[in-house]
């Protein structure tokens, strides 16, 4: 799954000691979209060696590529939504509508207004 928003938090690693007794590290962030009604999501990125490749800032746009899943603690169940990849986007190219957009861009030239009383061909419409 993919989602794309502003980074509004970063929040604190936090880190520990496995069973088998490898060390952990995790951080989690907070995304906002640009909806009508924004939304947001705090997904985690995992591994010390992915939080520093990442390198996710407050402010930033991103294109967040995550995985969601579900577990079981003590009768109650825990969601989980952690970052596989992480894109950056442009502001600039953000605020420009995709190239095969339906309508022009608003700084578009007008195009020139059709005479349709050049021709002299009859009107044969009905009406």
């Amino acid at each position: 799954m993919e989602l794309a928003g502003k980074v509004i938090a970063v929040l604190e690693p936090r880190g520990g000691v496995s069973k088998s007794g490898n060390n952990w590290k995790v951080q989690e962030y907070v995304i906002e979209t640009h909806d009508q009604y924004p939304r947001r999501m705090c997904f985690d990125v995992f591994g010390e060696d992915k939080i520093q490749q990442f390198n996710i800032q407050i402010g930033e746009e991103l294109n967040v590529s995550f995985d969601i899943d579900a577990r079981e603690w003590q009768g109650r169940w825990f969601n989980s939504i952690r970052a596989w990849k992480v894109e950056r986007v442009n502001a600039d190219n953000a605020q420009m509508p995709p190239v095969d957009a339906p309508f022009p861009p608003v700084n578009a030239a007008p195009a020139a207004p059709v005479d349709f009383a050049a021709t002299d061909e009859k009107d044969d419409l009905p009406f």
